[in-house]
């Protein structure tokens, strides 16, 4: 699959150009194996790239023209646009991102000053969860720092991808997905303390067991959803609970710790102790995640993702009935240890980890129960943990 869309993006850029590109690039998608909501919240999270993920090919040009093509929005055509016409239009589709991501660079002191010719194309779905928008946020700051001969490093690029969304496009997302799209590698989780940025590498490894994707299909986008206000009603929760205890963030805290602290306000802010109550425990559970996969205990492994969604549906509130039914289904079938919606949820994918000789079982009696209740068909594939952003040719 990987090669055939290379060849095809090549394809696509000279025939819309009239020649081959100088370099093509990928740029994977992520699942977060735990932590979620915990990013902003001064926790850890344990996210993977993936083998799915968006390809891009790039060719300088000798003027300030742009010309873009992305064969995911081909009734867009070509967009030709200039080295300066970078404010965000009301009506601007992925290129929005690629306005994004030279207003941050210009603004870091890395502007991008010459033309070039841009194709694109991506085998992750749009609205699913598995960061589409931090994989081509990543891969365009790859693709335009070698053209421009910039040296930037990695964590650099990992906070201007972050920029793009919070400064540009005006969404209080964390730096978890930029990060596991820049520094993922084979076959292994990223353990990330997001309030140091110090990260550890952890083996993935599931043996027998495979780590099945499952997308609802439901269109939605983040900026649509409520996540600007799950931020706001943590950071809320927070305030209030540093009249009680002395923490930074929601992170310093452990579960008894927190029960003790928010015993005066359960009452009068019940909402806002919910929404804390998830970001403390499922920052504890991404702790005991990783002890689990050290151990190789997929066991337990299994039983603290089924968790994670439970306090996502059940104190945060951000799963909902497509996402729900995924999970629930997958963990009423035989050889599935656990499951859980990753990422900001709303609709976007679940994981499960199924063992390896039930993967098709599973995802007909999953796919089979979605359509029936949901009234449309959910997708699936077989997760790959690989490399983050880098040249493929």
């Amino acid at each position: 699959m990987a090669y055939e869309l290379q060849q095809e993006l090549a394809q696509s850029f000279n025939k819309r150009f009239g020649y081959d590109p100088a370099k093509l690039y990928f740029s994977p998608g992520r699942v977060n194996l735990i932590g979620e909501y915990t990013d902003f919240n001064g926790g850890h999270v344990f996210p993977a790239a993936i083998s799915v993920g968006t390809y891009g090919a790039i060719a300088p040009r000798d003027d300030n023209q742009i010309r873009t093509y992305s064969a995911n929005y081909p009734e867009a055509g070509i967009q030709t646009i200039t080295v300066t016409d970078l404010a965000l239009r009301p009506y601007d589709t992925w290129i929005k991102y690629l306005r994004g991501v030279m207003t941050v660079m210009a603004e870091a002191g890395y502007p991008v000053s010459k033309g070039f010719d841009l194709a694109i194309v991506g085998d992750m779905p749009t609205a699913s969860g598995l960061s589409s928008s931090a994989s081509l946020e990543i891969l365009l700051l790859n693709m335009l720092q070698d053209m421009m001969g910039y040296q930037i490093d990695k964590l650099t690029i990992v906070k201007l991808g972050q920029a793009v969304e919070n400064d540009y496009l005006g969404l209080k997302t964390g730096i978890m997905d930029q990060f596991a799209v820049a520094f993922g590698e084979d076959e292994q989780g990223i353990f990330l303390d997001t309030n140091t940025m110090a990260y550890e590498m952890v083996p993935a490894e599931f043996g027998e067991y495979r780590l099945l994707v499952m997308t609802t299909n439901k269109k939605r986008e983040l900026t649509d959803s409520k996540y600007n206000e799950r931020r706001a009603e943590s950071e809320e929760a927070l305030a209030l609970l540093q009249e009680n205890v002395d923490v930074e963030t929601l992170g310093d805290l452990t579960v008894p710790q927190f029960e003790a602290a928010a015993a005066d306000f359960e009452k009068d802010h019940a909402l806002v102790m919910k929404r804390a109550r998830h970001a403390v425990s499922e920052n504890q559970r991404t702790i005991a995640a990783k002890a689990a996969l050290q151990a190789h205990d997929l066991v337990q492994f299994g039983e603290l993702l089924t968790a994670s969604h439970a306090s996502l549906r059940d104190d945060f509130e951000v799963s909902g009935i497509e996402l729900d039914t995924l999970v629930e289904t997958a963990l009423r079938q035989p050889g599935v240890l656990g499951a859980r919606m990753t990422g900001a949820g709303f609709g976007g994918s679940a994981i499960a980890l199924v063992e390896k000789d039930q993967v098709p079982a599973v995802t007909t009696a999953v796919g089979d129960v979605y359509t029936a209740e949901i009234g449309y068909q959910p997708a699936f594939f077989v997760a790959e943990i690989v490399a983050g952003t880098h040249e493929i040719a």
